[in-house]
């Protein structure tokens, strides 16, 4: 049998697991907030999960497999579209709708975006580094 190297598949591996360490960083700040206020912490996992829940989306869309290059294209532009109206939905209903303190939420949203952004950074060197 003949293996085949998929750059597209280790790639979403890569996308996915810096997504569950974005969502543990946004766990153990919220977990951290607790001590301030309940609805503090809960600000810091609304703001935090509106991008675990974009990024997870961006990854699946984005990275669905090898396609022709405008195909590509096109989901790379879905997935980055979808990832922003995602967190803004989230965001927009933690602030008007549950009415969470904006400090924490924003906050949240910004832990998870250097999360993510670090964690990925690692993971894609560990994927180039074997091989």
């Amino acid at each position: 049998m003949i293996r085949v190297h998929d750059p597209i598949a280790a790639g979403r591996r890569a996308a996915l697991r810096a997504v569950a360490v974005q969502g543990l960083v946004v766990a153990l700040l919220a977990a951290a907030f607790l001590a301030r206020s309940a609805q503090e912490a809960l600000a810091v996992g609304v703001g935090g999960l509106a991008l675990v829940l974009g990024n997870a989306l961006s990854a699946v869309v984005a990275l669905g497999g090898i396609v022709p290059a405008p195909v590509a294209f096109g989901r790379l532009l879905l997935g980055a579209m979808g990832k922003w109206l995602v967190a803004i939905a989230v965001l927009a209903a933690g602030f008007a709708v549950w009415r969470l303190p904006p400090l924490p939420l924003l906050g949240g949203l910004v832990a998870g975006l250097l999360a993510y952004l670090v964690a990925l950074n690692f993971l894609k060197q560990d994927v180039h580094s074997k091989g």
